[in-house]
């Protein structure tokens, strides 16, 4: 039987857990769930707190990009962490995960390029574990490549 009181603790747990971060409606759904909120008492929480804008997965979204991004993690696994949060629509154009993968990959290695297969193939697969793809770890290789000959062709000792 749902009762004024059962939904207005509902809606109080729910407030308490959005006054500390922002959730998905999905992770909302689910923690209420968990603490064995009725399904109809949920519904009506999401549904009001949506209303009175406390709730947005938009806004969700894109906290949790800005949060990721600044932790250097790539597209691949913060596309993967949102999905899994309930959200299917985002932006994630607006960084530049080029700039991104280069600078994560300096402050663990150094900016000097790695000339031994075994190293860059470690730092290839440390790349992609933060959730970068291919062209993103491979465009700093191929900028590696380019300065690398340039150095090489400066300090010939034919010259």
């Amino acid at each position: 039987m749902v009762t004024a009181s059962s939904r207005e603790k509902c809606y109080a747990v729910a407030m308490r857990m959005l006054v500390r971060r922002e959730h998905s409606q999905l992770e909302l759904r689910q923690k209420l769930s968990f603490k064995d909120f009725d399904a109809s008492d949920i519904e009506h929480t999401i549904d009001l707190l949506i209303e009175q804008n406390y709730q947005s997965d938009e806004r969700f979204a894109q906290d949790f990009i800005q949060m990721r991004f600044n932790q250097g993690k790539g597209p691949i696994k913060i596309t993967l962490e949102l999905k899994q949060r309930g959200i299917e629509h985002f932006d994630l154009s607006v960084f530049d995960w080029f700039e991104l993968a280069k600078a994560i990959k300096e402050s663990k290695y150094g900016s000097l390029a790695s000339l031994k297969y075994n190293e860059q193939a470690k730092q290839k697969r440390f790349l992609q574990s933060r959730g970068f793809d291919f062209e993103q770890i491979n465009q700093d290789r191929s900028e590696e490549r380019r300065v690398g000959k340039e150095c090489r062709s400066r300090w010939s000792p034919y010259h």
